[in-house]
């Protein structure tokens, strides 16, 4: 017997495997049973059958023929695919018989360049007919792994690495495990630990290598923590990766390539009908050997590649995100009964263990029902990049949310969003508390909302970020006290919209679902007083909510907030009693007013194109735009520090007359503590964090393109609150309406088509038509459809918010513009002209303490989570 038959330990140890030929029997075992005990006694089987397929059982055993395998000692019955019988039947994507599509990408990682299409095609239609019986009316088949994929592994002669699973699904995600269907490592009896999900649509195949080779790498150090008493050389056994594509007509050519290169999928063996019933999701099981490098060649067991479980979930049609995930949790989660489940989006590069820190998160604390990882903007090679403002400037803003944001909601216990693009969930917090109620029923409700049409406004932008429902419901699930934690050791890295059309399309999403979810989950707050969580935790949360509801407060004046702080400086700059030190000189007070203009002209611009203009319809416009209020902010950050300097300059080295400056100059002291709390702030933190490199690179960008986030992201998601889009449509068929094919008569290119020509005919017809025409219709009152309700009803909600939204700002605008002149005994406020003398305003220093205050609470979060990191990980 093979060194390999019982337990595939990796690496190998000895000579070359000895080809053997394992008894199998039909075999469906339900799915495994977690045990809480300890790590070692998960799998409810010994060591020594784990890897049997299926596992040897008692005689008699009749259940029911789900894995597709065969059984030595019974005669071979012809339901494998290299069965030879005649003519071509499977052939592309399809029903029996025709030829397959062409591809628009021909040459896969390896093919040779001088493959040819005919060649292909030829080759596609030499198939055989085979005779494959339906396990409980589905069609379940082992398919045999190209030979050459054999040359590079070590494990051989088993069939879990020889042949392919194919299963056509024809249910529901949420009926699979009702209608009998199997997955391979429910058949090994293996119990899994981590379950990974990577979903996709329309991405390249560079996108898809750089992920699932990350993947693959931080599998294999699993696989080297030899003293963990979950991993060591067979933790490959404990992992799944589930790769969800959504729709089949969608998903990149090229990625199927790489995928048949590592062996997790074979052209032409799918079909889209079982027995008449259509099939919603084409799924491929296969444990690879081989990974394909972003030089998209093929490495093997040398490079340091384990064996990985793969579960290739293709589906039929494009039904969006959601409906990838709830295949992921509703369709395979149950059957495999995971420990802890991923997220990741293709694009998306883990770095080399980041998964592994991300699970060891779970492993130390019981109480963790979610966490995430830091998330990176992907700068490219040797940070080229960063020379792309755009690029700096959100990777300025992922930084400080990873040093500021992150780790306080961490200590709080509440993290308002853990990305989709790379987050983890414990699988058994996540199930529904009872039918229809629980943390999986409302992160799906967004699924059936936008396709049903009978959702309102407000649930469907909230379920724009869905992960934040998500969030939230876990913190808040009735009598149970899950928490969750943000992780800074696990890190991704992910690519950022590197043009302004892409920018502001990718943030109206994020911003307006964050905005309503944000209102969602304090609205409901006092769901958190019914879960389980302790007393002390729940005072926590309620002080989080108090900070996260003031938050929302100056993001919706943050409009006239900007503008405010634009127009208090000009004012104090304009009315200097220092006549030896003018900014701008005898211009000033032109260059201010003109420049105050230009704020206004460059808004109501932006609210035009917002309101009627695709971003890519108007980049030229936004990129004006954007110059504009780049130069408006570094004529804001002159003024602050022409400021402050007049002030500081003639006490200058003198420390004592500086803190009494700060004591009785009140513009003076809140303009410093303002600049203190944020930019000081900035610098502090980060070096804290040992993260310093981004104030370098990137600081500087992000504040000139500061006010863009502002006037123009917030503004463009505001007056788009109508569209509820996930930026990915559905196919859309227009009707057929009969084919025009172009043929050749007498050496003349000529169009076939139908159409009358019999002279009666046409006479026929045009009475027809005259006689219609005589008879006046009734009247017939114009009705509108259901979508056309619907349109028309988003686009009122969104003109009423868009109304209330400026309406607001400009009314705080209008009030605090007047300049106020307080009396030395400070008794009464009488409204004045300007004038050279001291000018306050009281808004303006509320705004400043605000910042002040609002950011010391994110700065002791961030120490506390440092804290806490260093004692106790």
């Amino acid at each position: 017997m093979s060194r390999y038959n019982n337990n595939n330990q990796y690496p190998p140890q000895g000579g070359p495997p000895q080809h053997h030929q394992q008894q199998q029997q039909p075999y469906y075992a339900g799915p495994p049973q977690r045990s809480h005990t300890n790590h070692s006694a998960r799998s409810p089987v010994s060591p020594q059958m784990s890897n049997q397929y299926p596992p040897n059982q008692p005689v008699g055993y009749g259940g029911p023929p789900g894995s597709g395998g065969y059984n030595p000692n019974i005669p071979h019955q012809g339901y494998d695919i290299d069965d030879s019988d005649g003519a071509g039947l499977m052939n592309n994507q399809g029903r029996a018989g025709g030829h397959p599509p062409p591809s628009a990408y021909p040459y896969g990682p390896g093919a040779p360049r001088t493959s040819s299409k005919l060649d292909r095609a030829a080759t596609m239609n030499r198939r055989s007919i085979v005779h494959v019986p339906l396990t409980d009316g589905n069609l379940v088949m082992d398919c045999p792994v190209p030979r050459q994929l054999l040359q590079n592994a070590h494990f051989k002669g088993e069939r879990e690495f020889e042949y392919m699973r194919y299963t056509a699904a024809t249910c529901d995600p949420n009926d699979f495990f009702k209608e009998r269907y199997t997955l391979r490592p429910t058949i090994y009896r293996r119990q899994t630990e981590l379950f990974i999900v990577m979903t996709m649509y329309n991405e390249d195949d560079e996108l898809f290598v750089k992920t699932m080779g990350s993947v693959m790498k931080n599998i294999a150090h699993l696989c080297t923590r030899s003293k963990s008493k979950t991993w060591g050389k067979d933790g490959w056994k404990k992992v799944v990766v589930c790769v969800v594509a959504d729709g089949r007509k969608k998903c990149h050519p090229r990625v199927l390539k790489v995928l048949g290169a590592m062996g997790a999928y074979q052209e032409g063996i799918a079909k889209d009908t079982v027995a008449g019933k259509p099939v919603t999701a084409h799924i491929y099981e296969y444990t690879t050997q081989v990974m394909v490098d972003q030089d998209l060649k093929v490495r093997g067991a040398d490079a340091g590649i384990v064996p990985v479980q793969i579960l290739f979930c293709l589906k039929e049609q494009n039904k969006k995100k959601l409906n990838s995930h709830r295949w992921f949790f509703n369709a395979f989660a149950p059957q495999l009964n995971p420990n802890v489940c991923i997220l990741l989006d293709v694009g998306t590069k883990p770095s080399g263990t980041s998964i592994y820190h991300l699970w060891k998160a779970f492993d130390r604390d019981s109480s963790i029902g979610g966490a995430c990882g830091e998330i990176c903007a992907d700068l490219g090679p040797s940070c080229v990049n960063l020379l792309n403002p755009l690029v700096a400037s959100q990777n300025f803003e992922y930084k400080m949310s990873n040093i500021l944001d992150k780790p306080l909601e961490s200590v709080f216990g509440y993290i308002s969003v853990l990305p989709g693009a790379f987050s983890a969930y414990r699988y058994k917090a996540l199930l529904d508390s009872s039918p229809g109620v629980g943390p999986l029923a409302s992160y799906f409700k967004g699924e059936t909302m936008h396709s049903s049409g009978d959702a309102g406004i407000f649930e469907s932008n909230m379920y724009l970020a869905e992960d934040r429902i998500l969030c939230f419901e876990l913190v808040a699930k009735k009598n149970e006290a899950w928490l969750l934690r943000y992780v800074k050791s696990a890190k991704a890295s992910t690519d950022v919209p590197d043009s302004i059309a892409e920018f502001i399309s990718q943030r109206r999403r994020w911003l307006n679902g964050s905005f309503f979810a944000a209102f969602y989950s304090l609205a409901h707050f006092t769901r958190v007083l019914t879960s389980g969580q302790g007393f002390f935790r729940k005072i926590f949360l309620m002080f989080e909510f108090l900070y996260n509801a003031i938050n929302l407060i100056f993001n919706w004046f943050s409009l006239a907030n900007f503008y405010l702080t634009f127009y208090f400086l000009t004012i104090a700059a304009a009315n200097n009693p220092n006549d030896n030190f003018q900014p701008f000189g005898e211009w000033g007070e032109t260059t201010f007013s003109v420049l105050r203009n230009i704020y206004l002209a460059a808004i109501i611009t932006v609210f035009i194109c917002s309101l009627g203009n695709r971003p890519q319809g108007s980049r030229i416009i936004y990129i004006l735009a954007i110059f504009l209020f780049a130069v408006i902010m570094g004529v804001m950050l002159y003024l602050a520090a022409a400021t402050v300097y007049l002030v500081v300059e003639p006490h200058w080295g003198e420390y004592r007359e500086m803190i009494q400056l700060m004591q009785v100059q009140g513009p003076f002291r809140d303009t410093v503590i303002s600049l203190v709390s944020t930019y000081g702030l900035y610098i502090i933190s980060s070096l804290m964090h040992f993260e310093p490199w981004h104030m370098l690179t990137s600081f500087i960008p992000y504040l000139f393109l500061l006010p863009a986030y502002v006037n123009i992201l917030m503004v463009y998601a505001f007056c788009n609150t109508h569209d509820v889009s996930w930026g990915t449509k559905g196919d859309n068929k227009a009707p057929e309406l009969g084919g025009a094919t172009k043929v050749t008569k007498d050496g003349q290119e000529v169009i076939k088509l139908e159409k009358p020509s019999n002279r009666e005919d046409i006479d026929a017809i045009y009475q027809l038509n005259m006689q219609e025409l005589s008879v006046r219709p009734d009247a017939i009152k114009e009705k509108r459809d259901k979508k056309t309700k619907q349109e028309d009803y988003y686009k009122m909600f969104r003109t009423r918010l868009v109304l209330t939204w400026m309406f607001t700002n400009a009314l705080l605008i209008i009030v605090m513009t007047n300049s106020f002149k307080y009396k030395k005994d400070g008794t009464t406020t009488t409204p004045q002209p300007s004038s050279k003398d001291e000018m306050f305003n009281p808004y303006l220093s509320m705004i400043f303490w605000s910042v002040a205050a609002l950011s010391a609470v994110r700065f002791t979060g961030s120490t506390l989570y440092l804290i806490l990191r260093a004692l106790f990980g």
